[in-house]
């Protein structure tokens, strides 16, 4: 039908965020009839309208000269300390979960938990798409410190999942700068990607990688328009909640909330 999936009981869209087209009503509500609780719908990618929502966006690679000097200088102190190379899956496997769960460990807002089982859970879904991994090496006794795994399609890439052992964030190596160097060159220049994404306007706001991305990378906001579509049922709950979002602790109503204030106003 189309090319939605249910995650954590809304319908998104599977693709790259520029194919990407605004729903019918039968169409949204054909997705409804097959489970979950709302449908996410974003479209007129990259419009141009400042509008409340944005897919995050790198579409140009200048190379270490478009940098900031202090960006410059933490991106090769990076590439001194560490080795960011292509992985395999199974290294990813065999490595990952102490990584990513020492990384949500030190998250300042936890929206959601992290245990071997869910790890699992999240390699099945990348093995059956088209994934890409990235491992970080401490070159010193070659120490798997870290990885990413990012989402492919035809002309585009998603950087998703990250985990970076938390000691390296304050020991003088920037693992950061160096792992988002060297793949948005591998992306941008050496496969000629027409953009790479980070993703959608946070509504957790669990880390500060989008700004980061945006100061330190020239990462960009591609706006568009969100719409969301509920079960009736949802829909009143969300109308009665939503002139106390701004008091409601409850992270996963909290969430919700934020992103439906997303399709009200210009941000």
């Amino acid at each position: 039908m189309l090319d939605f999936q249910l995650y954590r009981n809304a319908w998104r869209f599977d693709g790259a965020p520029h194919e990407e087209r605004k729903l019918q009503k039968e169409e949204w509500r054909a997705l409804l009839r097959q489970g979950g609780l709302m449908v996410r719908n974003t479209f007129d990618y990259d419009c141009a309208e400042e509008t409340s929502f944005w897919h995050l966006v790198k579409d140009r690679f200048g190379g270490l000269e478009e940098l900031k000097s202090d960006t410059r200088n933490r991106v090769r102190k990076s590439m001194e300390a560490l080795e960011f190379r292509r992985i395999d899956f199974q290294t990813v496997k065999d490595n990952g979960y102490p990584v990513l769960k020492a990384t949500f460990d030190d998250y300042a807002i936890v929206d959601r938990p992290m245990n071997e089982q869910v790890f699992e859970d999240y390699l099945r879904h990348c093995q059956s798409k088209d994934y890409d991994y990235w491992g970080v090496f401490d070159k010193e006794g070659d120490r798997f410190i870290g990885f990413c795994a990012n989402r492919l399609w035809d002309e585009a890439v998603e950087y998703g999942l990250i985990g970076i052992l938390p000691e390296y964030k304050h020991n003088g190596t920037f693992p950061y700068y160096g792992l988002f160097h060297s793949m948005n060159q591998y992306y941008l220049q050496e496969k000629a990607m027409r953009y790479i994404t980070d993703g959608s306007r946070s509504i957790t706001e669990h880390s500060n990688i989008q700004p980061f991305l945006m100061e330190k990378f020239l990462f960009r906001k591609a706006y568009c328009h969100l719409a969301i579509h509920y079960k009736w049922w949802m829909s009143l709950a969300v109308k009665i909640l939503y002139p106390f979002r701004k008091v409601i602790a409850q992270p996963q109503v909290k969430a919700i909330l934020n992103m439906e204030s997303m399709t009200h106003k210009k941000k």
